[in-house]
Parts: structure tokens; C-alpha cells; sequence
């Protein structure tokens, strides 16, 4: 008896903490995508982040199924995507393409963590009604994760535009429909 009450509240305890657990996971394929950029590997780590993004999809999923939605969630879940997809993709591109552009690339770089921040913040203070306020910083790091591939091909200057004008869609007050 005592065994099978502890096997339920085992069972429990991995129930509730399922979520999060792949919002961890989610937070690790970040940081190993900027080791990558630091050690060189671009392509190592757009796998990374792309991966990440598929976890990050999975894990609000699991918390609506499992029916273990909190706030403690949401928020871990906010600043796992602020390194996953703030962090990691501009580091790849500020390796990438902004590098060249001195202090103009450090400051947009810096722009495009910390409008990712503020769109976070906000996301997290206010009511979810079927639609997000601003672009999410999960599309805009995979669209500067993306973009990064076309390094070779397409002129820095592009990729200044780029992070500019992801950084002000993310803070931006237009409405978008989740998917």
C-alpha cells in the first residue's frame, strides 16, 4: 500500500514537472548553439536552434495536455527563449555578418536581445486572448537563424536591416493569430 501511494505521488511529481523539463532541454540546445558559434560550427548550431524551436513548440503543447499550465512555467519558458532565440541567433550572426560593423554591430545585436526581453515581459504580464502583441521572439530568432545561412551570399548591410527591423516587430503593437 504504502509502495503504490508512492508510485502515485512519484508519478505526479514527473507529470507536473514534464513541461518544464523540455523547456530545460530547450534552454541546453541554446546554450550549446552559442558554444557552437564560438567554437566556430555555424551549422551545428542553426541545428541547435531550429531544434530548440521544435522543443519550444512541444512544451506548451505538453502543459495544455497535461493540463499543467502555471506561471512558473510561463515565466521559465520566457527566459529559456530569451537564450535560445535571442541569444544564440544574433551571436551567430554578430559572427556571422554584423561582426564587421564594429560598434553599429554590437549596438544592433544588443537591440535585437533587448526588444526580445521587452516582448517577453510583456507577453508575460498580460492576459493570452488567442493572439500575441508583436512578432514573437521565437519567429524572429528563427528568421535571423535562417538568415544567417545566406551569410556568404548576402551583403552585411541586409543583415543590419534584418535585425532592426525584427527587433521593432517584436515590441511592435500589431496583433498576430497563434497557430
Amino acid at each position: 500500500m504504502v509502495w503504490h501511494q508512492a508510485l502515485d505521488e512519484t508519478l505526479k511529481w514527473v507529470k507536473s514537472h514534464t513541461a518544464n523539463a523540455l523547456t530545460l532541454i530547450n534552454l541546453g540546445l541554446g546554450c550549446l548553439a552559442i558554444i557552437f558559434v564560438l567554437h566556430m560550427q555555424p551549422g551545428a548550431a542553426v541545428f541547435l536552434i531550429a531544434l530548440a524551436a521544435l522543443i519550444d513548440r512541444l512544451d506548451g503543447m505538453v502543459a495544455r495536455k497535461l493540463d499543467i499550465v502555471s506561471d512558473f512555467g510561463k515565466q521559465l519558458d520566457s527566459l529559456c527563449d530569451l537564450v535560445s532565440f535571442g541569444l544564440a541567433p544574433i551571436f551567430l550572426l554578430y559572427t556571422l555578418a554584423l561582426s564587421e560593423f564594429g560598434i553599429t554591430g554590437i549596438f544592433f545585436s544588443m537591440l535585437f536581445v533587448a526588444c526580445g526581453a521587452i516582448r517577453l515581459a510583456k507577453f508575460n504580464i498580460v492576459e493570452f486572448e488567442g493572439y500575441f502583441v508583436g512578432l514573437p521572439i521565437t519567429a524572429a530568432g528563427v528568421v535571423l537563424t535562417i538568415s544567417a545561412m545566406f551569410a556568404d551570399i548576402w551583403s552585411g548591410v541586409w543583415f543590419l536591416i534584418l535585425t532592426f527591423v525584427l527587433s521593432f516587430l517584436m515590441i511592435g503593437p500589431f496583433r498576430l493569430k497563434k497557430m
